[in-house]
């Protein structure tokens, strides 16, 4: 599994819209200061999670990036699929769909493995649970 820029950016800036929020809407320009990540690429990034129902936005002065579910329900594994599809491929095809012949026709078994053990670690790990404990809240 490869983490691309475009994940790693996704998750570290809902992560810091979890820590930064206390309710209120956080602004990209903050995120993208905060973790460093180039605005204009944040606000791609952004738009792609907000259809993924992951963010709500808000337009104006007070405007910005708020969870649409609260850190406790929004998944590593949601960010990852809303941000490159599938969780894992193999030659750009998902792992249930490769098959080879003869001698490595037990490949695909592998595959498969791999990419359910990529789903359960990053379907069981919310945004709640990378938070460092100082940013979490008791609701």
């Amino acid at each position: 599994m490869q983490i691309s820029a475009r994940s790693d950016y996704a998750l570290r800036a809902l992560i810091a819209t979890a820590g930064f929020s206390n309710g209120g809407p956080v602004s990209a320009s903050k995120l993208a200061e905060a973790q460093a990540i180039p605005l204009g690429f944040l606000h791609d990034i952004m738009s792609d999670l907000r259809r993924a129902g992951l963010l709500t936005s808000q337009r104006g002065t007070d405007g910005g990036y708020t969870l649409a579910r609260p850190a406790t329900q929004i998944t590593v594994g949601d960010v990852l699929r809303a941000i490159n599809g599938s969780l894992s491929t193999v030659r750009g095809l998902p792992p249930d769909q490769v098959r080879y012949h003869g001698v490595a026709s037990g490949l695909p078994e592998l595959w498969l493995t791999l990419h359910e053990a990529i789903a359960d670690v990053v379907d069981q790990t919310t945004l709640a649970d990378l938070l460092p404990l100082r940013y979490r809240t008791t609701a």
